[in-house]
């Protein structure tokens, strides 16, 4: 490294360090107001209208999507200003986790794909948090196969307007009983091979023809909802890149997604609240911090969450270039997913009897208990175990891929 650039590194690190200090007293100048007791005994309803006011709070403050421009709403800032307020935040119980697919997912690709003018209309709306978008790609027979899906979209013309008309079901779709917008695929040509038939929109959740209803999970929350389109009509002016190339966008918009988490415990406890709990607890009466086995987990928990966030800063620094994520966050969601569950199976074994307790007002971030039992959803939404490691076999390591049998027959012939 040149003098040069040493002096370069030094002053972004000290500039960090500034930009932390200056958010963590931001945060706890504001964030006791939104975070932990402030949200005890609200209903859904009344801790999104909390969630809302925080995120027009950092919005104001240029807190809310800080590597988005300013011209967007954004805070115009770095990726590593991103991941510092991130780390910063995750220290409060804030009401955040209704617009994670919004600032996740949609908000990147309606700025690679939509019109500038529209994206200026409608992102500042997300990202204050004024409107929530859903994602629905899920459907009943197309979960972790998602170019398996049925859903249709057949070219339409209503009032002079070109467009499509969509039909079919989505499923475990988060937030859709609040959201306003949608990004969506469906299948466009069923005669060829079902990869190549596939293309992206957003909608109007407003829309006539569109039916949300909720699913209650195992832990009690009610994000996930199933959507039936009945000939729902989307102008083709609200298409996201080329017809059929939907899979890809798709793709796209998942890689994005598994970046955007920052949360090492994927809405879990965090791994120093499990060492907190373990200086208290008993193994035949002394300390379970003191066991072999307790201190062994909590080093491969640490060793792997630094490993997680070197491939994180990494893929975050290629996307700030310009550059498209790769498939290593493959890696991070499938240990991230099975980190929580391992975490919350442990501290019920520690918690003895007293771990069938389920404590009320409480969320999957707060309690291991309830993290335990919502733990599995995470290793399944946003592609399974399974696709996980076959995507890190075959984009990662190289391997040969799986054999396909219907690699190349369009979807409408038997396969």
């Amino acid at each position: 490294m040149s003098d040069a650039e040493t002096l370069d590194a030094a002053a972004q690190a000290e500039g960090l360090l500034t930009y932390r200090e200056r958010a963590r007293s931001w945060l706890a100048e504001h964030a006791p107001a939104y975070s932990g007791a402030a949200r005890s005994g609200l209903s859904a309803e009344e801790d999104l209208a909390m969630g809302r006011s925080w995120q027009r709070l950092k919005a104001e403050h240029g807190y809310a999507c800080i590597t988005l421009p300013r011209a967007y709403g954004g805070g115009g800032g770095s990726e590593l200003e991103k991941i510092v307020f991130g780390e910063e935040e995750l220290k409060y119980d804030l009401p955040t986790v209704y617009f994670g697919v919004s600032l996740g997912m949609p908000v990147p690709m309606m700025l690679r794909y939509a019109d500038p003018e529209i994206a200026k209309a409608l992102l500042p709306r997300a990202i204050r948090g004024d409107d929530i978008w859903c994602q629905m790609f899920s459907e009943p027979a197309a979960g972790s196969d998602l170019a398996a899906l049925r859903t249709r979209a057949m070219p339409a013309t209503r009032d002079g307007v070109e467009g499509w008309l969509l039909s079919g079901q989505k499923v475990w779709t988060s937030w859709a009983q609040f959201a306003a917008w949608g990004i969506i695929v469906a299948r466009s040509d069923p005669s060829v091979p079902k990869h190549a038939g596939l293309t992206f929109f957003y909608l109007d959740m407003r829309s006539p023809g569109i039916e949300v209803r909720q699913i209650r999970k195992l832990a009690g929350e009610t994000e996930i909802n199933e959507v039936f389109l009945n000939d729902v009509f989307v102008p083709d002016s609200q298409r996201m890149g080329p017809v059929g190339a939907g899979f890809r966008v798709a793709i796209e918009t998942l890689m994005i997604e598994r970046y955007s988490v920052s949360d090492e415990s994927l809405s879990g406890p965090t791994i120093e609240r499990f060492v907190a709990f373990a200086q208290s607890a008993r193994i035949h009466g002394k300390p379970a911090l003191d066991d072999g086995e307790v201190r062994a987990m909590i080093a491969d928990t640490l060793v792997e969450r630094q490993g997680l966030r070197s491939i994180h800063r990494r893929a975050l620094d290629a996307i700030g270039a310009g550059r498209e994520p790769g498939p290593e966050g493959a890696i991070r969601k499938l240990l991230l997913g099975r980190r929580r569950q391992q975490l919350g199976a442990a501290t019920l074994d520690l918690m003895g009897p007293a771990g069938a307790v389920l404590a009320d007002g409480l969320t999957t971030a707060q309690d291991f208990a309830w993290s335990w039992i919502d733990s599995p959803g995470p290793r399944i939404a946003g592609g399974t175990d399974e696709i996980l490691r076959n995507t890190i076999a075959e984009k990662v390591l190289g391997l040969p891929q799986d054999h396909r049998p219907d690699k190349g027959v369009p979807f409408n012939q038997p396969r």
